[in-house]
């Protein structure tokens, strides 16, 4: 056998790790035969991009001039420029009363007296007491609503001869006897005025003719009276056509001229007897409240039934029961100071 040198591999394993990493390379995969590549000798000078202008600076804020000690403001003012200013609601519109301008008229007492009626000189009597108590109702009603139509008050029966222009007086005078209320009646029965002759007046324009014509003030038609609070719008004229007008627009136009701008006052009408004419029932739509006078012991419940129903339109009807002789309490007004009890 050719005998075979051994090979120090010990020696090369050293050299190995000595070599860099090219070398290693080198030995492993014969990289002697690659040369470097050649470079030509002119080669095109490369052109240079210039570089972007800078950008320019912003330009500082100028400083705030500061005001001069004859030019400063005060904090307040420049606070309130700053705030929105509140704005104020307007007050509410007060209207002026409609102060009454007809001719003023004297109401004789002895026409009271001879009718039955209340006379305001006159000591307290019964039939004062009652109506102090009707009215009382009335005026409690009328504030409680707060509405100018509940100090309307219509005054009716059923039928002729039941008591309402009797009723519709004694209301008036006994209200104008309060303080601070002031009282218009109107009669408002137009077929058969009776109120003037009652009061001992002499009769003239009234509520038909301001109906009729629109250029004619309501206010220049009624009267004050020598009674304290208390003012009489008559009738008027009287045509076939009572009836249109009163359901007119106008209507309500006049009515409400008579109480603007004066919440203490009230109006009396004093109208035809619901079953025998229309303007009753005509009416009842611009009041706030009606009193339906029956007589004791002669308005049947029917007949009731039948002005109540025609009355519907004002929303408050109250019943009266005029001439009634007994009393199922025992009460009785107007005598109590005279027994000295």
């Amino acid at each position: 056998m050719t005998e075979q040198s051994k090979i120090d591999r010990k020696n090369a394993q050293e050299a190995h790790k000595s070599a860099s990493l090219f070398e290693r390379a080198d030995a492993a995969f014969g990289l002697d035969g690659l040369g470097p590549v050649s470079v030509p000798k002119n080669l095109p000078k490369a052109k240079r991009r210039p570089a972007p202008a800078p950008a320019p600076a912003p330009a500082p804020a100028p400083a705030p001039a500061r005001p001069s000690p004859q030019q400063a403001v005060p904090a307040s003012s420049i606070e309130a420029k700053a705030a929105p200013q509140a704005q104020q609601d307007p007050a509410p519109r007060v209207e002026p009363a409609v102060e009454f301008s007809g001719p003023r008229v004297t109401i004789e007492r002895e026409y009271l007296h001879d009718a039955g009626l209340i006379v305001p000189e006159e000591p307290v009597t019964g039939l004062l007491e009652e109506f102090r108590i009707v009215k009382r109702e009335l005026l409690a009603d009328a504030r409680a609503s707060g509405s100018a139509a509940a100090r309307r008050i219509l005054v009716c029966s059923p039928l002729p001869g039941e008591g309402k222009t009797y009723c519709a007086t004694n209301l008036a005078i006994a209200l104008a006897a309060e303080r601070d209320i002031e009282v218009v009646l109107v009669d408002a029965d137009v077929l058969n005025p009776t109120i003037a002759r009652r009061l001992g007046l002499e009769t003239g324009p009234g509520l038909m003719d301001a109906l009729v014509n629109p250029n004619l003030h309501p206010e220049e038609l009624v009267s004050p009276t020598d009674i304290d609070g208390l003012f009489i719008l008559q009738a008027g004229t009287s045509s076939a056509l009572d009836a249109e007008y009163l359901t007119s627009a106008r209507t309500g136009e006049v009515l409400a001229r008579l109480t603007q701008g004066a919440p203490n006052r009230f109006v009396i009408f004093d109208t035809p007897p619901a079953l025998a004419a229309s303007p009753a029932a005509e009416l009842a739509a611009h009041v706030g409240q009606a009193l339906l006078v029956v007589r004791a012991d002669e308005t049947s419940r029917a007949a009731l039934e039948d002005a109540r129903q025609l009355l519907s339109a004002c929303p408050d009807i109250k019943l009266l029961l005029n001439a009634a002789q007994f009393s199922p309490s025992g009460r009785r007004f107007g005598d109590y100071g005279e027994r000295g009890e």
